[in-house]
């Protein structure tokens, strides 16, 4: 079947740069979003829209994802549903969540989500750098090359 490369695409920063590192290591992608962001038809690109409701995208990708599977997130909880199923995720600034980030990370989560329920606020995440567009292209195209030199006949 070859490697693919899922997106969660209705606040995806890198859409197109994951669209030319797939078309260069041959990888298919399913980009998944709702109907209320426009995701043009690219060739190599099965683009997938679903209802506007908060989870559907992420319900879709989940139903939908296999072993092998390289998810792009930046949803923690997304990022954990996925590793159970044996997928490789990268978040948009080119972080890979695994088994020994992914806790951390949804811990994180949820202290910050308790803390602005109880009235405190927090900075945003820091702006979207080109730099972390340039991390993110590496970080995919090393995560390719090396699921191709290592696939398992």
């Amino acid at each position: 079947m070859g490697t693919r490369i899922v997106v969660d695409g209705d606040s995806c920063p890198v859409k197109t740069e994951i669209i030319n590192t797939a078309a260069r290591y041959k990888a298919k992608v399913l980009m998944v979003s709702s109907y209320d962001h426009v995701i043009q038809q690219v060739e190599g690109v099965t683009v997938v829209q679903v209802d506007r409701s908060q989870e559907s995208a992420d319900l879709y990708i989940v139903n939908h994802i296999t072993k092998g599977d390289i998810v792009v997130t930046q949803d923690y909880g997304l990022a954990a549903l996925a590793l159970a199923k044996s997928c490789r995720i990268l978040s948009p600034r080119g972080e890979e969540y695994h088994s020994g980030n992914i806790d951390y990370l949804l811990d994180r989560r949820h202290h910050y989500a308790k803390a602005r329920r109880g009235g405190r606020y927090f900075k945003g995440p820091k702006p979207f750098t080109e730099a972390d567009r340039q991390r993110f292209t590496e970080s995919l195209a090393k995560l390719l090359q090396d699921m191709q030199e290592n696939v398992q006949f």
